[in-house]
């Protein structure tokens, strides 16, 4: 299965929520097989995004939560005039802008190498919805 594309689903249950995904992704790398080389997460949605953060205190992934939604809130109004886009989530694709939608990672003995305290975790801007994440791992060429 090496270097091939893996697709985990999961259901976020609010319109702003940081799920961790760590396990998942640990899972489709063993799964591939790839002893040595990157994986790449991927998150194929507008309203969504994917990053790296502590893991270690449940504290961290609310305060992040709160402080992007205090930073860009739902139906906010810019300086000038109002989100424009008529479905009413622009705050949402902002948020993933800002986020990203995919990290690199590198994996060593068949796992991803992430530091003590990391974790990754599926960002959700505009649920609740049924979301998708693709991983991809890529072995080491030997060059």
């Amino acid at each position: 299965m090496q270097n091939q594309v893996q697709e985990l689903t999961l259901r976020t249950a609010r319109r702003s929520q940081l799920i961790e995904i760590t396990r998942e992704v640990a899972e489709a790398v063993a799964r591939s097989g790839v002893r040595s080389g990157l994986c790449v997460v991927y998150v194929p949605h507008t309203t969504a995004a994917v990053c790296i953060n502590e893991n270690a205190d449940p504290d961290v992934r609310a305060d992040v939560e709160r402080f992007v939604d205090l930073l860009i809130p739902e139906g906010a109004k810019p300086v000038l005039n109002q989100f424009e886009h008529s479905e009413g989530n622009s705050d949402s694709h902002i948020k993933s802008i800002l986020t990203g939608p995919s990290v690199t990672l590198m994996i060593e003995n068949g796992r991803p190498l992430l530091g003590r305290w990391q974790g990754i975790y599926f960002a959700e801007f505009d649920g609740p919805r049924t979301r998708n994440t693709w991983v991809k791992t890529l072995a080491d060429t030997g060059v």
